[in-house]
């Protein structure tokens, strides 16, 4: 026999009280402590007696085929799925209000439609009649999508019962913060509530083969609203980041129990809908007709995705008091780390202007890769030394001046070789150079800096030799 008792546990963490909290004292997060009940044996071992639902069978009898991906028809969002959505699976969408992630997977719909397979895309947020107008703005209106099925509906009952009626292979709801259920206590977006959706959703979609995609709206932190062990309970995580400034969009995977967790696809965002971008290297690059000085060219690895950008840097007589530092797309710390590093072995003295970073296109450059392109586009700003169009610069700067080697360094000289570029500054090591690049290795910043020099003088025809940048 057992006789039911309560606790308090912390979605969070899982730190159990005896009495309910408003803040868990373990972790310290507001509202997140709910009752749970707690099953207590009395009189006897508590051994379970019922039998088991599933029994063990062989890894050999198991059927591959139920597990394979369908393609959605979008193809960056594919990539980063591994192949397309998986059938009985969860992904879990989150991103910023406005990015366009309604937009996305109304194409997604649309796409999916296309292909002679039914979808049902249930909104809470936003009546049938204005998702009708948005898919004809954006062009994914017309007979061809007589297979989407719309439905504004916030009761996660009625969504179940749609499920069932209209028994579609795609389900996508938006979003799961504005569902609720009468199972459970709270308020709609609450804790409780969007884990008993979240949980009642899962289990329908793996019950019936459905490919379910949730849309999740994320805190002023960058979080995911809700508890973390949201990103617990579904299969595929999924971030959809970008700038409100600019067109650019990221879907960059978190977790993926079906394919890699670190891939990233980019769209672009515009008034008539939301497009693929195959080729992304192109749009952090600045299109000019000459080389102007300050500016350096790197290869960055976002995921497994090799991306060309573009480091631009200036600098300018400060105005009065301390010099000023002003960094857009790189870490700051990092881009004084250089500058420091700069002027105690290259002898330039840069402390003394206000500097200015910036990567073209909004890009982010967070892969340590980026230092030696930073360092270097410094240094053409400092001496005033433009350089030639097709060198890509490719290293780490460490704190002695040295230059480190990088992950993934033929993936990205291999991105650089089909882009045109044909000079390649990278520190020494490097294997499998593709045909047709020339790369210049560099132990020091110092000798890095020479090259720079070398390759600047042969673009221009000086004589050549060695010189100092403030020469």
């Amino acid at each position: 026999m057992a006789n039911a008792r309560s606790q308090y546990r912390c979605s969070e963490c899982r730190h159990v009280t005896a009495k309910w909290v408003g803040r868990c004292l373990e972790c310290g997060t507001w509202g997140t402590v709910d009752e749970v009940a707690v099953l207590a044996a009395v009189g006897g071992s508590g051994r379970r007696a019922a039998a088991s639902a599933s029994r063990p069978v062989p890894i050999t009898s198991v059927e591959a085929h139920r597990t394979r991906h369908s393609p959605t028809g979008v193809g960056e969002l594919d990539r980063v799925l591994g192949g397309g959505v998986v059938p009985g699976s969860v992904t879990l969408l989150a991103g910023d209000p406005g990015v366009g992630k309604s937009t996305l997977l109304l194409k997604v719909a649309h796409r999916w439609a296309q292909s002679r397979r039914r979808v049902l895309y249930i909104s809470g947020e936003e009546s049938a009649g204005q998702i009708r107008l948005r898919a004809d703005r954006i062009g994914c209106g017309g007979k061809d999508v007589e297979e989407i099925y719309l439905a504004a509906e916030s009761d996660l009952h009625t969504v179940l019962d749609h499920i069932a009626i209209v028994r579609p292979a795609l389900v996508i709801v938006d979003s799961v913060q504005t569902m609720s259920t009468t199972e459970a206590d709270g308020v709609a977006g609450g804790v409780t509530q969007v884990r008993a959706v979240t949980a009642a959703l899962t289990a329908a979609a793996k019950a019936n083969g459905i490919a379910l995609i949730l849309v999740g709206h994320v805190t002023k932190d960058g979080a995911i609203a809700g508890p973390r062990s949201l990103e617990h309970l579904v299969d595929v995580v999924l971030y959809f980041e970008g700038d409100r400034n600019n067109s650019l969009r990221m879907v960059r995977g978190i977790k993926n129990r079906f394919g890699a967790a670190d891939e990233v696809g980019c769209f672009t965002l515009h008034d008539n809908g939301i497009d693929d971008v195959a080729d992304p290297s192109n749009l952090f690059l600045d299109q000019r007709p000459a080389p102007v000085a300050g500016t350096a060219i790197t290869v960055t690895l976002d995921g497994k995705r090799p991306l060309i950008g573009e480091v631009q840097a200036l600098l300018a007589s400060p105005s009065g008091g301390s010099p000023r530092r002003a960094v857009s797309g790189i870490d700051h710390a990092r881009a004084a780390m250089i500058t420091a590093v700069l002027e105690k072995h290259a002898r330039l003295t840069l402390g003394i202007n206000d500097i200015y970073l910036s990567t073209v296109g909004g890009m982010r450059l967070t892969d340590p890769s980026s230092d030696l392109a930073v360092a270097i586009a410094l240094a053409s700003a400092y001496a005033n030394l433009p350089l030639p169009t097709t060198a890509v610069m490719i290293g780490e700067v460490g704190l002695a001046g040295d230059l480190r080697r990088v992950s993934g360094m033929e993936r990205r000289l291999s991105e650089a070789a089909r882009q045109g570029f044909n000079i390649a500054l990278i520190p020494g090591g490097c294997q499998g150079v593709p045909p047709g690049m020339r790369t210049l290795s560099a132990p020091t910043i110092v000798t890095a800096l020479q090259h720079m020099i070398d390759i600047a003088d042969h673009r221009t025809g000086a004589p050549p030799g060695p010189r100092r940048l403030d020469a």
